[in-house]
Parts: structure tokens; C-alpha cells; sequence
């Protein structure tokens, strides 16, 4: 073989050079080869290849030995393991490079010509991440390359399976939803949005979100509380996608520069399940997330729920009462709302007159009378409530108080014999009694009104199948809030293992309510303008638990672990 070395007056660079140097190639060869590829807008790597002039495994070797980069073989490697969400396909394919893994703000990229200055620079913007290149061989490479883009090509089209069918708001007509119905359903498009929705209410998940981005396009599922990325379809689908979306939730498609709400129900069997969609316009296209809304959540019974024995007697006591208001507190998505629904199905009966005003009511509940409200139209929490108090209810439900007119209607409905349930967004029960004092209620009003208040999170619950006892040091367990005669004996709480009936070691979630009833004590300091501090020591001394106590009563009894607790309740 040939093993004339380039001048140094030669054009020659990159991956041309290499191989000139190394002896692979002759430097006539180099440049005629390095001219067809430039001719035929491919690389040089290409073009060597195709021509048979080196052999990819000779190619990969010369590259590592010269450029003292590691070298790594395809084939031992599981490639199902490979993230898929670091770079999109289109990048991948156009400058053939495979991404091989991320550690701290690095990408380990891996490529049959590491040489390539733009496809370094394209990396680094899309990732913001910095390429540290991998050299494997060429026809390893392209051949993984090509399964990735069939697969990314073949989503939509290979959806085809059992029939499902939308079913338009109840206000459509029968034209206009027979139209709707033949639209979606010839679009390859939609049978991929059937398909991610079915595959989301059997993986348990609450939200579905469609995300574009500028290079890329993915599908989350939030599963336990938690967000997954389940796949990332061709980003030419992001449009249509948002347009049937919007089109089976009565929605209007033309517009794209203001968030929309709607809504759609999804039919399969005798089974309907409804979904709440939104939209929000982003840099590049609408972000889509549809919340799965479960009918069978608001009837789990309180037993479900996770109070312990003497929280669930604090709340059914109040919720017996024939006036006063009832308070529940959290973030979004710590369930407030499956709790109210709760309760109000225990309130439902022939006998009692229940009017809920909400934004949007999330679940049809029969022999509840259940108002949307409409700023649009004037029809706000606190317009509703002034003309519930002219329909002689019994008990009144009221989404969320945001302002100090809806929550002085409320409490004057407390105040004259009905039983008022509200939300509010705190992070305790003590501190909501704060907020409404920040908002302009007269501490005299609130005394004389709240009943009781919880607040609540959700903790991911462990998997019975799995679940393993771990070792903590007893100074671990005394610092996150267990008291030392807790941890006598031979108790130890459970870590999470993971199996393939749950998801890294969980499997559902189970709530952590803080309690607290408004005692005569709690009276005192509301009218003295106390802090939450304040209220926070008398309730301790009253035996309510807080968050973090009642999340420990929960680890103790190896429903969930210490880790997830401290998540959830670390304020």
C-alpha cells in the first residue's frame, strides 16, 4: 500500500488528512474523492465508503489512533438504552452522529467523522450541551441511523388498530359533528392521538402534554405525579396535531396566538371518558395538554383518600355541620378537588339542594347543581354565588376564592345557614388564615365562619410487589421529623425497588392532609391578629399534625418512603 504523506502545502483537511497520514490513502485519491463528495453535497466519509477505498473499521481506527479519541463498537452496545430526547432525528440523520449518552453539561456524541466543525456547532446549539465525540465505525453507524428515522417515519402510519370514536360537545349539531367525526377520522394524524390517549388512561396518567420545540417534537405522560417522556413523533406533525385536537374540542383553529380552553370525550365501547384540553401559543408552535378527567376518582369514598382515623372524623364532623365554611388548601395538583368531590357525594342526597360553581367544573356529578363560570359573560365566582343564594341552597361549593368579594359572599353564606366549601392556593392550613386576612377580611368574619381547614399533598405510594426495608441512620430518621420513641423496636421504613407492574418502585398516590379545626383557642388568635406562627403552635398543642408528620405516619406504615415525603413536604 501507498503510504505518500500529504505536503504540507496540501488542501487537504479533516478526516482526508487523517487517513493520508495514516497511510490509508493515497493524497491524489484524498482530493479526488474530497471533490466528488463536495460536487454531490455529501461527506467525505460518504464518499471514501462508497468508493471501497478504506474499510469503516480501518477508517475508525486511524481516526481514534490520530486523534486520541476513544473508539467504540456498535455492536455491543444496547441501543435501546440510548436516550432518545437529547437530539432531534432530523440532526441526527443530516450529519450522521449518534448520541451516545449525557453527563453534566456534556453530550457524548458518536460519529464516523469527528472532524466536522458545523455538526459540532449545530450539537452545541441544540442541546446547549458540549459534544465530547465518539468514534464508531461508519456502516454500524448508518445502519442504527436508518432503524432511528424508520421508526420516527413509521409512527403515525402503524397506529392502525382497535376503533375508537370522538364524541363532540353536546352543542354541535348532528352536520357538524358527522363532519368532525369523517375529518378525524381519516387522518392518520388522530389515530396517533387516539393511540397516545388510550395508551395514557392504561398507564394511569392524569395529563398528556404535546410539546414542539425547534428541532424536535415529544409526547409526556404525567404518571404518579411525575412527567415521562413516552415518544417523540416527526415534528411535521405538530400542527395538524394541535388542529384536530382543537377541532374535537370546539375550538378555533384559526386562532393561534391566544390560549384556548375546550373540552372532548372520548368513546370506546360502552366506556366515555372526557378530557379538558388547553392550548398555549409557544416560540415554535402550540403546547397542547389534555387532562384526563376521571369520574370515577370523585367516588373513591374518603376511606381511599389516605386520612388516618382522626382526620377523617375532624372532616366528617365538619361536613355534618348544617352552616359554617370548610377550607382546602395545596398546590396545583395535590388533589383539592377529588377531596371536595368527595364530600359532596357523601352530602348528596334527595333531601339536599347543592350548587358548585367552578372554572371548569372537571367532573359531571349527577343530582349536583354545577355552574361554569364565564369572565367573558359576567359570570364570575362571585356573580355566582350572589344568584345561588336566591336558589335556597343547603350547601354551596366554590371552585377557588381569589378575590376578597368572592370571599366575602362566602362567608356571609356561611354566616346565614349554609355550608360553604371552598379552595384556596397555601402551603398549610395556618397560613391560610393569614391570606385571608390578607385580603381584606375582617378577622371577626373569619373566626365566626371557617369550621375547618386542610391542607394536603400527594406522595407517590410504594409498590406491594417490590418494595424493599432500607437502612437509615437513626440520626437521618430523628433530623427528618420522627421522634425517638418512634423508632424502637424493629421497625425500618420501605426505599423503592421497581418492577414491571409499577413505575421505579411507585404505584399510584396517597394523600398527607394536615387537619385543623377552628378551636376556640384558634378563635382567639384569628381576632387578635396572630401570625400563622402563631396558629401553627396552637394546632400543635390542639393535636393536629402538620404535612411532614402526617407523611411520617405514612412512611411508618410502608405506604410510601422517607425520600418522597421530604419531597413533598419540604416547604
Amino acid at each position: 500500500m501507498d503510504t505518500t504523506v500529504a505536503s504540507p502545502t496540501s488542501t487537504l483537511s479533516g478526516v482526508a488528512r487523517v487517513l493520508v497520514h495514516a497511510g490509508k490513502l493515497r493524497a491524489p485519491l484524498a482530493e479526488e474523492l474530497t471533490r466528488k463528495a463536495r460536487e454531490q453535497r455529501q461527506s467525505f466519509v460518504t464518499a471514501v465508503i462508497a468508493a471501497g477505498a478504506v474499510q469503516p473499521a480501518d477508517l475508525a481506527h486511524a481516526l481514534s489512533s490520530t486523534l486520541a479519541l476513544p473508539l467504540l463498537d456498535l455492536a455491543t452496545v444496547d441501543l435501546q438504552r440510548l436516550p432518545k430526547n437529547l437530539l432531534d432525528h432530523k440532526i441526527t440523520s443530516q450529519f450522521q452522529v449518534l448520541v451516545l449518552g449525557r453527563r453534566g453539561s456534556r453530550i457524548f456524541v458518536g460519529a464516523a467523522d469527528p472532524t466536522d466543525q458545523e455538526a459540532g456547532e449545530r450539537i452545541k446549539f441544540a442541546t446547549q450541551l458540549t459534544p465530547e465525540w465518539v468514534i464508531v465505525e461508519y456502516d454500524k453507524l448508518m445502519k442504527v441511523l436508518e432503524a432511528q428515522n424508520a421508526s420516527a417515519n413509521e409512527t403515525i402510519e402503524s397506529l392502525a388498530g382497535e376503533d375508537f370514536d370522538f364524541d363532540v360537545n353536546d352543542d354541535a349539531s348532528q352536520a357538524e359533528a358527522a363532519e368532525v367525526a369523517t375529518e378525524v377520522e381519516d387522518a392518520p394524524v388522530v389515530r396517533f392521538l387516539q393511540k397516545m390517549l388510550i395508551d395514557a388512561i392504561n398507564m394511569r396518567a392524569s395529563d398528556l402534554h404535546f410539546e414542539p420545540y425547534e428541532y424536535h417534537y415529544r409526547v409526556r405522560f404525567r404518571i404518579d405525579g411525575e412527567l415521562r417522556e413516552i415518544t417523540q413523533p416527526p415534528i411535521a406533525i405538530k400542527d395538524k396535531l394541535a388542529s384536530r385536537i382543537k377541532v374535537i374540542s370546539r375550538m378555533d383553529i384559526a386562532e393561534k396566538r391566544v390560549p384556548q380552553d375546550g373540552r372532548m370525550k372520548l368513546k370506546f365501547g360502552a366506556k366515555a371518558i372526557d378530557f379538558r384540553v388547553s392550548t398555549l401559543p409557544t416560540l415554535f408552535g402550540e403546547k397542547v395538554v389534555i387532562r384526563i378527567l376521571d369520574p370515577s376518582s370523585a367516588k373513591l369514598g374518603i376511606e381511599a383518600l389516605g386520612y388516618e382515623k382522626v382526620e377523617k372524623e375532624r372532616l366528617l364532623q365538619a361536613i355534618g355541620r348544617p352552616y359554617g365554611m370548610i377550607l382546602v388548601t395545596g398546590p396545583t395538583g395535590s388533589g383539592k378537588t377529588v377531596s371536595l368531590y368527595t364530600c359532596l357525594n357523601i352530602l348528596n342526597e334527595p333531601g339536599v339542594n347543592i350548587a358548585t360553581v367552578e372554572d371548569p367544573a372537571e367532573i359531571n356529578l349527577p343530582g349536583i347543581n354545577q355552574v361554569n363560570v364565564n369572565d367573558k359573560a359576567g359570570l364570575t365566582f362571585a356573580a355566582a354565588l350572589k344568584s345561588f343564594l336566591r336558589q335556597d341552597p343547603d350547601i354551596i361549593m366554590v371552585g377557588e376564592i381569589r378575590d376578597l368579594e368572592t370571599a366575602d359572599i362566602a362567608i356571609k353564606a356561611a354566616q346565614t345557614g349554609h355550608l360553604v366549601m371552598s379552595t384556596l392556593h397555601t402551603n398549610d392550613a395556618p397560613t391560610t388564615l393569614t391570606r385571608m386576612l390578607n385580603m381584606g377580611v375582617a378577622p371577626f368574619n373569619i373566626a365566626s365562619s371557617v369550621l375547618l381547614i386542610t391542607a394536603q399533598r400527594l406522595a407517590r405510594r410504594l409498590c406491594e410487589g417490590c418494595k424493599k426495608p432500607a437502612d437509615y441512620p437513626r440520626e437521618s430518621l430523628l433530623r427528618a421529623g420522627f421522634r425517638p420513641e418512634e423508632l424502637d423496636g424493629n421497625w425500618k421504613p420501605y426505599r423503592a425497588v421497581g418492577c414491571a407492574a409499577c413505575n421505579n418502585g411507585y404505584k399510584g398516590r396517597v394523600g398527607l392532609y394536615q387537619v385543623m379545626p377552628i378551636t376556640e383557642a384558634i378563635q382567639r388568635i384569628i381576632l387578635a391578629e396572630g401570625t400563622a406562627l402563631d396558629i401553627a403552635e396552637q394546632a400543635q398543642k390542639d393535636g393536629v399534625r402538620d404535612l411532614r408528620q402526617a407523611g411520617l405516619v405514612k412512611v411508618r406504615a410502608g405506604v410510601t418512603t422517607l425520600e418522597e415525603v421530604i419531597t413533598v413536604t419540604n416547604e
